[in-house]
């Protein structure tokens, strides 16, 4: 048995039941910089009880690993490592893992106390040195009133701030540089006025779609679709995108027949460019600030807002009361779907996911852009869309299966734009588009270009923690 691909799906239904159950104790992997977090955490604790004792490859940890005994056993000390990671970053679920634990000896026929003692020590260290990470709430965040700055959802005025200061005061795990994007467009230029009209009418709620402008496009039943597949936001059941792209790279690596050496590198890899794509993704989505659309569209005009200025009359781009499909709250039958509580730009779904997905294109071969086969004969089905999960009104979803002839690279690029059609981003929080709404990844603009960076930044320096960027903020 793997013992990656077991505690990576471990790891996985943890992040499931603690957007279940919400248990306070939890609190600093909730969320999606959060999830992102703990998921390093415990792929790293993995990858170094298996290197140290294997010499597959270099260890994270670096000169801090320590000392590895003689003839311990890797499946072992990598059990170890996942049991004393997840118990430390989820509490409330140790029967369960403690329950996992016991299995996953018993199915691999051995344990072996060297080995055991060896991943808990690793596992312990990995956690001590990042134990000085910053915390997820908003206490001390004052939000501006300015124009084009994120205020709370007006269709959910208590959610609060998800991490204002977790960028900016966090220190990378690996990457070598803190990559930052330009700013975003802004209203008057012609990026920002075509996303403008592009969200209106592609990520209106649905019993208002009648409002819309004839001239203005509407979202189809496929893109409505596409904008759920990728959804992931927190719900009951579900959990956060880092779950997601994880799912998706379990497909992969099975399919390209990986060992548990490469497994430990690939989940490794691919969990740390989350981790670092979420604190350098909030560091810029706290630094520009920018406003959802569910306040660009309602406030478009400069008359309209906290600090307006009186006008003669409304710019047509503007509609006050417009609501967008929004962040699905599924298996929560009666509670709204929402905008998400932070930022629009970057798109954290665009980071993310460029940030895993690209590196398992670099992992095997497919670095650049465009289609890759790495997703040939698979099939993929969303936890959204899989004819279990119930919308907020208590209606069962249809199970849709999925193939992408293009690979992990249509995958990149759909999951970007997904976000547009839930009515919660623009189209440049994922990446910049020419004039005929082709993606352009040669500015430095969106989550994707961001993500990329990340994906990037990792193959070429691979995994140390002595070489990761600092904090911008003490």
């Amino acid at each position: 048995m793997d013992q990656i691909l077991y505690w990576n799906e471990v790891a996985l239904e943890a992040n499931r039941v603690t957007h279940t159950t919400g248990d306070a104790a939890e609190a600093r992997s909730q969320g999606p910089v959060g999830s992102a977090r703990a998921l390093a955490v415990v792929h790293l604790a993995m990858h170094d009880a298996y290197v140290g004792l294997t010499g597959a490859y270099e260890p994270w940890l670096g000169d801090r690993l320590p000392e590895p005994p003689a003839d311990a056993d890797p499946d072992s000390a990598v059990a170890a490592a996942a049991r004393t990671a997840l118990v430390a970053l989820h509490p409330a679920q140790r029967a369960f893992f403690e329950t996992r634990h016991l299995a996953a000896g018993l199915v691999a026929g051995k344990h072996d106390a060297a080995g055991h003692a060896w991943g808990r020590r690793v596992a312990e260290e990995v956690l001590r040195l990042r134990a000085a990470d910053p915390g997820l709430g908003d206490e001390g965040y004052v939000p501006s009133p300015a124009r084009q700055h994120h205020r709370v959802d007006p269709d959910n005025p208590g959610q609060g701030y998800h991490a204002p200061f977790y960028g900016a005061r966090s220190h990378c795990f690996a990457v070598t540089a803190r990559h930052q994007l330009d700013e975003p467009p802004r209203p008057g230029d012609r990026a920002y006025e075509r996303a403008l009209r592009q969200v209106r009418g592609k990520g209106i709620a649905p019993h208002l779609a009648g409002t819309l402008p004839d001239r203005l496009p509407q979202r189809t039943a496929a893109e409505t679709a596409v904008g759920l597949f990728w959804a992931y936001d927190g719900a009951r059941g579900i959990g956060t995108p880092p779950r997601l792209y994880n799912q998706i790279v379990r497909a992969v690596a099975r399919a390209q027949g990986n060992d548990t050496a490469r497994n430990a590198r690939l989940f490794a890899l691919v969990n740390v460019a989350m981790a670092d794509a979420g604190i350098l993704c909030w560091t810029d989505k706290y630094r520009y600030d920018l406003w959802r659309p569910v306040l660009g569209i309602r406030e478009h005009d400069s008359s309209l807002g906290p600090t307006a200025a009186g006008d003669a009359a409304l710019d047509p781009a503007t509609d006050i009361g417009w609501l967008p499909l929004g962040a699905p709250n599924t298996n929560s039958v009666g509670q709204k779907n929402r905008t998400p509580n932070f930022p629009a730009y970057p798109s954290g779904h665009a980071t993310f996911g460029a940030a895993a997905l690209q590196s398992v294109r670099q992992f095997y071969g497919r670095g650049g852009d465009g289609p890759d086969g790495l997703a040939d004969g698979l099939e993929f089905v969303s936890d959204e869309l899989n004819g279990i999960s119930v919308d907020n009104t208590g209606t069962v979803r249809p199970r849709w299966a999925r193939r992408f002839p293009d690979g992990l690279w249509q995958m990149i690029e759909e999951n970007g734009l997904s976000r547009v059609y839930l009515g919660v981003h623009w189209s440049f929080d994922a990446f910049a588009l020419d004039d005929d709404g082709r993606v352009d990844l040669a500015r430095n603009i969106g989550g994707v270009r961001l993500g990329l960076d990340v994906a990037d930044d990792l193959a070429a320096n691979g995994l140390r923690a002595d070489a990761a960027a600092g904090p911008v903020e003490p």
